[in-house]
C-alpha cells in the first residue's frame, strides 16, 4: 500500500511547535511526469549495468510500500524536526 499521508512537526525554541499535513497522492501526481522520466532513466540504467529492469522496479515498489509507519527524527541545537509517514 502506497503512503497516504506525510506529517512534518517542527519544534522551535522561542515559539509553538509548526505541524504540516501533506497528502501523498496529489504531490505524486503533480510530480508525475518527472517520476515517469525517472523510471526511464532507472530502467535504462539497468539495462546498461546488465541488471533485471522488472526485478529492480519491483525492489523499488517494496520499499515505497514499506515507508507508512516511519518515523524520522532530527535535532540541531534546540530545534527539532519529526517526520511521520501515514
Amino acid at each position: 500500500m502506497m503512503p497516504q499521508l506525510l506529517t512534518v512537526r517542527v519544534d522551535r525554541p522561542a515559539g509553538r511547535p509548526i505541524r504540516i499535513w501533506v497528502p501523498v497522492l496529489p504531490v505524486v501526481l503533480v510530480f508525475l511526469p518527472v517520476v515517469v522520466l525517472a523510471v526511464l532513466v532507472a530502467a535504462v540504467a539497468c539495462l546498461v549495468y546488465r541488471v533485471s529492469v522488472a526485478r529492480a522496479l519491483g525492489t523499488g515498489w517494496r520499499v515505497v510500500s514499506a515507508l507508512p509507519g516511519t518515523r524520522v527524527d532530527l535535532q540541531h541545537g534546540r530545534t527539532a524536526v519529526l517526520v511521520a509517514v501515514r
